[in-house]
């Protein structure tokens, strides 16, 4: 780590009490309870402005003043920070910097966003990583085998059950599954109403697997439970966090003898492309994955057409 960095980073401890107790907690409190981001999202935005005030201290050119950061001190973090970071990273940090700039010219404490205007290096376009469906299969398989062989009892198989067939069979967010609510749930219908990211409502079809499991935990296992109780919770009754749930999911992920690096995330990715490959039209994947922008689903599409040209390359005489 160069002296610079290190200074950098010492800053960012070290920033100036404005900073920390005047600009920074008014914007996590609107990140968090009028946009309704998921934590994992407010602890990165809250990274990065630490980072780039760190560096504006760092720096020792800046006044001190929030209107006082121009384009050429965005320019000059980012130049540094790419020597550290991932450029995914670093364009998260650009769109979190953004984000807090904005709210400010609202609030009327900024004229200007210092980082319009600012060009970052373009990211390697990567495909989503995602399960076969044999292989999720597999997965699914998991706490019917331990219940049978007596290693869980059968309140962890139906929830353990429930969960994976929720993340895979709604597509939901890991932040989705543990907020989700049996008020949110529609036993009659199938589906379920929930919040996504930016306070997004969609509404998403479970399937007749993932409610067979739901009813069967709810009859069973939270007969008392009701319209504001949580569905995801422990022995104790506890709601579970994410992190919960991403223990489990490994716990599953190593007795299917599949990839350790699958992440609730990834299994969203099966889900929609499971869906494209039997048919579904790519708006209504969209409108399921709650995504706003059609381009973030499309991405998809590229899974699709790399598998088609695959199938092509091995089979046709003149590929």
């Amino acid at each position: 780590m160069t002296s610079r960095s290190k200074a950098r980073d010492s800053a960012v401890e070290a920033a100036p009490e404005r900073w920390r107790g005047e600009w920074l907690p008014p914007f996590l409190e609107h990140l968090s309870k009028e946009r309704r981001l998921s934590d994992y999202t407010v602890r990165n935005y809250s990274t990065a402005i630490g980072r780039f005030f760190g560096h504006l201290e760092a720096a020792g050119s800046w006044n001190g003043k929030l209107g006082g950061v121009g384009l050429r001190d965005a320019r000059d973090f980012v130049i540094e920070e790419q020597r550290r970071v991932s450029r995914v990273t670093l364009r998260n940090y650009v769109s979190g910097l953004k984000t807090f700039f904005k709210f400010w010219i609202r609030q009327g404490k900024v004229d200007r966003n210092p980082l319009d205007g600012l060009i970052l290096p373009k990211p390697a376009k990567k495909l989503p990583i995602f399960l076969t469906q044999q292989q999720v299969l597999r997965l699914l398989r998991g706490p019917t085998l331990l219940l049978e062989q007596e290693i869980i009892d059968p309140f962890i198989a139906w929830r353990d059950r429930m969960v994976l067939e929720l993340l895979y069979g709604a597509g939901f967010r890991v932040s989705e599954l543990v907020n989700l609510k049996y008020g949110d749930i529609s036993f009659e219908e199938g589906v379920a109403r929930i919040v996504g990211k930016g306070g997004k409502s969609r509404i998403c079809p479970l399937g007749k697997v993932a409610m067979t499991a739901l009813r069967t935990w709810k009859s069973e296992y939270a007969p008392e439970t009701g319209y504001s109780d949580v569905v995801v919770v422990g022995n104790q009754g506890r709601p579970w966090s994410s992190r919960q749930i991403q223990l489990l999911l490994k716990k599953y992920l190593k007795l299917a003898e599949l990839p350790m690096d699958i992440t609730p995330h990834k299994i969203r990715h099966s889900y929609a492309t499971h869906l494209l490959d039997n048919g579904a039209d790519l708006r209504l994947v969209q409108e399921l994955l709650g995504h706003s922008k059609l381009s973030t689903t499309q991405i998809y599409t590229h899974v699709n057409l790399g598998r088609l040209k695959a199938v092509y390359d091995r089979a046709h005489p003149r590929a």
